[in-house]
């Protein structure tokens, strides 16, 4: 079962340029107004800002974790251990998603726990420093 640390880790609230009600636990990134949308399935080489914790509508307030130990939906099976980024599957209904990290992907956690495709497990993020892997 996927957990989250609470109490640890870096949480702000920004403002939420989409409805991301369904969209709990799933990579968001800052649009050019420094508002929160997800994380585009048909760009490779994104930077997330963290992972949304609630779920707002519109205009509304979003949490996000920066760092920490969190929920995350992911894209396709993965093993304990694993490194992630934000899906480029080219797929929409991908948009949010972590996939195992590959070649020339920002790297912004790793796996605590496995899990399939559309499943939520528990990641140590950190998309206060991503890297390119």
């Amino acid at each position: 079962m996927a957990y989250q640390q609470s109490g640890s880790g870096i949480i702000v609230t920004l403002t939420a340029a989409a409805d991301l009600s369904a969209k709990q636990y799933n990579l968001v990134k800052l649009d050019g107004n420094g508002d929160v949308v997800l994380t585009d399935a048909d760009s490779a080489g994104q930077i997330p800002i963290g992972v949304l914790q609630n779920a707002p509508g519109n205009g509304e307030a979003a949490t996000v974790m920066i760092v920490g130990v969190t929920k995350i939906e992911i894209g396709e099976a993965m093993d304990e251990g694993v490194l992630i980024a934000p899906s480029d599957s080219g797929e929409a209904a991908d948009d949010g998603q972590a996939v195992l990290a590959d070649a020339s992907d920002v790297v912004c956690g790793q796996t605590i726990q496995a899990g399939a495709a559309d499943e939520y497990i528990t990641v140590a993020i950190n998309c206060a420093s991503p890297t390119i892997f």
